[in-house]
């Protein structure tokens, strides 16, 4: 499953705002692959002074900087993006602004060619009343974001990548020793391939090492959670 991990910034909020920044980032498999895409576009518009306060980007920047127009990095974008599902906190905003910026070229919509999670629903859903704010998820999970000191679209999508994955479930390796040779063996957990629909699944008693690994495995969840079901009384 190929999933990029999407932010924008833009000129402000509201009809008429372009997109002067884009970064994203590439999950397959819940995987980080190291490839991304970042680019700065001239909006061809002016900057409201509140937007700029968020992320620190001026027209004098981007003109300095060369930034080119969105209609000159739309192919190449639309490329990096195509067939990917989309992961974005406050879809409705970035996919809006998105396609106000294909529409001027008469490209089609971007549901058109990705599908979109919300990570934002996604938060409220599995935490209902409380904060879902990147900051707020980044504390709740514990993914240091102390170097964020101003927004800016690719460090914002990193971030999202992290707490997206821990949110639906992490990756998590863990280590048994091998009796056999000393070796360490390294299983490697993906808690949302998990299907247990209409399984009969037998009891099996764990043995005295397959009960400390076991223990240690839910130290691991707790410590990534609000707590571990199988603890829960």
């Amino acid at each position: 499953m190929r999933q990029v991990v999407l932010d924008t910034e833009t000129t402000g909020i509201g009809d008429g705002h372009r997109i002067i920044e884009i970064g994203c980032v590439e999950v397959i498999d819940r995987k980080l692959t190291g490839r991304h895409y970042h680019q700065y576009v001239n909006p061809e518009r002016a900057i409201d002074e509140e937007a700029a306060q968020v992320h620190g980007i001026t027209n004098e920047w981007l003109i300095d900087n060369n930034a080119p127009v969105f209609a000159t990095i739309a192919d190449e974008f639309r490329h990096f993006i195509a067939g990917a599902e989309l992961v974005i906190h406050n879809a409705a905003f970035d996919v809006g602004m998105m396609d106000a910026e294909f529409r001027r070229l008469g490209i089609s919509r971007t549901t058109d060619f990705c599908t979109v999670l919300d990570t934002l629903k996604l938060a409220r859903e599995k935490h209902p009343g409380a904060r879902a704010s990147l900051d707020a998820l980044c504390k709740r999970y514990d993914i240091d974001n102390s170097h964020r000191e101003l927004h800016g679209a690719l460090l914002d999508s990193e971030i999202l990548a992290d707490v997206y994955l821990m949110m639906t479930g992490g990756q998590t390796a863990l280590f048994l020793d091998a009796e056999d040779d000393g070796d360490n063996q390294e299983i490697e957990l993906n808690l949302d391939s998990l299907v247990v629909d209409n399984l009969v699944l037998p009891v099996v008693r764990l043995n005295e090492q397959e009960q400390i690994a076991h223990e240690s495995m839910l130290d691991l969840i707790d410590k990534k959670s609000e707590g571990t079901i199988w603890r829960r009384h």
